[in-house]
């Protein structure tokens, strides 16, 4: 039998502490500080592609249009992730982090990332859709307030539903692909696993990530320093999280 079939197809994972959020943000403050001019790179693409797709959406305002943007806005998005990310190993392995090993294990992962990428569009289309039919099934007349509490009680159900299970299959799946040799499907499954057996701790860290993201959006330039940090923090997260020991290591990864 080869190593390959031997080893599961969840990606085992450690139980978790409700602390372990605060020591992810801790550890990716250091590698702030300690990489400070490739955080300002990537913080500046992402402040510019975010003000560019806002900017965009606002002006487009058409459908097609938008929704072809944020195609290309979900693909550029894992990538430039996974470059952060390529930050952190490296900061690990101790070596000085260089922009060109970012490139490279982005260009290493694209594969997987275009997956990564396609699904999230898809949920984003299924939910959309969700919109648009409760909408069409629960209709709001001028001035009635009862049924407007109901079409919103509704929406933010569903939406919770569809960001809950978004957050489930991403947050640890990407870092995972960065480091290890693993395919998306077993990075998206193992990922959601992690979270339902370590529930209080991810509950914790994903209003963390609302919490910061929602700041950094609301400061404009803040999120160039937030999602960088949030990105450094995810890296030690998934180390924290899961035991990829038994998939090989990508080329110039540290384990």
């Amino acid at each position: 039998m080869t190593e390959e079939a031997q080893r599961p197809f969840v990606v085992p994972c450690r139980p978790l502490p409700l602390s372990a959020p605060w020591r992810w943000l801790a550890a990716g403050w250091r590698d702030v500080r300690r990489a400070p001019a490739l955080t300002a790179v990537f913080g500046t693409v992402i402040v510019l592609v975010s003000a560019a797709v806002s900017w965009l959406a606002w002006e487009l305002g058409r459908f097609a249009l938008l929704a072809l943007l944020l195609s290309g806005f979900v693909f550029a998005a894992p990538l430039i992730g996974v470059g952060l990310y390529s930050v952190s190993c490296g900061l690990i392995a101790g070596r000085e982090p260089r922009l060109r090993d970012s490139f490279a294990v982005a260009r290493r992962v694209m594969g997987q990332a275009g997956i990564f990428a396609l699904m999230q569009l898809v949920i984003i289309l299924i939910w959309s859709r969700a919109g648009m039919m409760l909408t069409a099934f629960v209709p709001v007349d001028p001035g009635d307030h009862r049924a407007l509490l109901e079409y919103l009680a509704i929406g933010s159900l569903i939406g919770a539903a569809f960001a809950a299970f978004t957050f489930a299959v991403s947050v640890v799946s990407l870092p995972l692909i960065a480091q290890r040799d693993v395919d998306m499907v077993t990075a998206c499954v193992s990922s959601f696993n992690a979270v339902l057996r370590n529930k209080p701790a991810m509950l914790l860290w994903g209003a963390i990530i609302v919490v910061l993201t929602v700041v950094g959006f609301a400061t404009v330039i803040g999120l160039g320093l937030v999602m960088p940090w949030l990105a450094y923090a995810t890296y030690h997260a998934y180390r924290d999280t899961l035991d990829a020991s038994d998939w090989p290591l990508q080329e110039g990864a540290a384990g």
